[in-house]
């Protein structure tokens, strides 16, 4: 039977939660192949997850890839018409004998309903408490401050965003996309190891004619930064260099230029104080080398 849906997600050393994510996904659909691509945990779990999961496709990287050649690599294995990229750190809420399969239809549905759409994301809510809603789709990216907002974040779920509509951007804990709009687009940019690389992925999808759109109708539960945490100093360096390396790549003449100079002059300095303020200093440290990463490498 021909592989209509491939499922991709990265593990790097989240054995618990990845195990947990294959948990809620159905196998009784053929037209379903799950790829998991493991970027070089430090213990062998790539082998636990093959013996545990025989029906999962498990791809070994000697090497950390990072976010976007983490999903590269699973991208030039899988076989489906649809590709739908899931953090490990998310799940499926529903008995697989109820939805027999079918939990991506809605995602399918509106990828199928216009040539136009190239990707599509489903609600996401987080995995705690009475389960706010993370994501219903993003305004537009400010060319200068580089804010946006992500629609519905913080709510509670009362129904409120149950129309479907079109996005700037996909969200990367949980996006499907066409195989041709990534063979016209091309793969996710590898630059950004952590980090914006959806944002940008995004950009080069609309620039290949493609439309992005949210689906209420399938929803996604997200733990939220399982791997990185929320306040490492991992996570505080790469937003802070690649949301400048996402402006050179993608904002232009003067705009470009005043966007480094309120990102590095306003945001980064007042983030450097905060840091100190209250005495995370790796932080601190995190953000200068953030900004200083990104400059030697654009004056290389």
């Amino acid at each position: 039977m021909r592989i209509e849906v491939s499922i991709i997600t990265i593990n790097y050393n989240g054995l618990a939660d990845t195990c947990a994510l294959i948990d809620t996904i159905p196998f009784n659909d053929e037209s379903l192949e799950v790829i998991v691509v493991d970027n070089a945990s430090k213990e062998d779990e790539a082998t636990v997850i093959e013996q545990r999961y025989p029906q999962v496709n498990v791809i070994r990287s000697e090497q950390n890839l990072g976010f976007a050649g983490g999903n590269n690599l699973g991208i030039k294995t899988a076989k489906g018409k649809y590709l739908f990229f899931i953090n490990n750190d998310t799940f499926f809420r529903c008995k697989k004998e109820d939805v027999r399969g079918k939990m991506l239809q809605p995602l399918i549905d509106c990828l199928e309903s216009s040539p136009k759409i190239g990707a599509v994301c489903p609600k996401i809510r987080f995995a705690w408490g009475n389960n706010p809603i993370q994501y219903a789709g993003y305004t537009s990216l400010s060319r200068i401050t580089m804010r946006n907002r992500s629609i519905g974040f913080g709510e509670e779920d009362h129904g409120q965003y149950e129309t479907a509509h079109p996005t700037p951007y996909a969200h990367g804990a949980a996006m499907m996309v066409k195989r041709e709009a990534i063979d016209k687009a091309g793969i996710m940019p590898e630059c950004y190891f952590l980090y914006y690389e959806e944002l940008d992925w995004s950009m080069m999808i609309r620039h290949a004619g493609y439309d992005i759109w949210y689906e209420p109708s399938c929803t996604i539960y997200h733990k939220e930064s399982q791997s990185t945490g929320q306040n490492s100093p991992l996570r505080t360096y790469y937003i802070t260099r690649n949301r400048l390396l996402f402006v050179k790549r993608n904002n232009h003449s003067f705009t470009k230029y005043l966007s480094f100079c309120y990102l590095i002059g306003v945001v980064a300095l007042k983030d450097i104080l905060k840091f100190v303020f209250h005495g995370r200093l790796d932080l601190a440290k995190a953000t200068i080398k953030g900004i200083t990463h990104f400059l030697n490498s654009s004056a290389s």
